[in-house]
């Protein structure tokens, strides 16, 4: 897998947390373990993102 494509999976994968968040916060019956979790996951990719890119992120 090319840097590219593997840096536009990474996006996608991003992109699709970021929507799955906001799904659960607009529940009714939200889970802030849940919610937690992904984020945890989507800064995850956001850091692996910025390696790609060459970047670095501060948290």
């Amino acid at each position: 897998m090319s840097v590219q494509s593997h840096l536009q999976e990474l996006q996608r994968r991003h992109a699709a947390l970021e929507s799955e968040i906001h799904r659960e916060l607009t529940s009714p019956a939200a889970d802030p373990l849940k919610v937690a979790e992904m984020k945890r996951r989507k800064l995850v990719l956001k850091d692996q993102i910025a390696r790609l890119r060459g970047g670095s992120t501060l948290h």
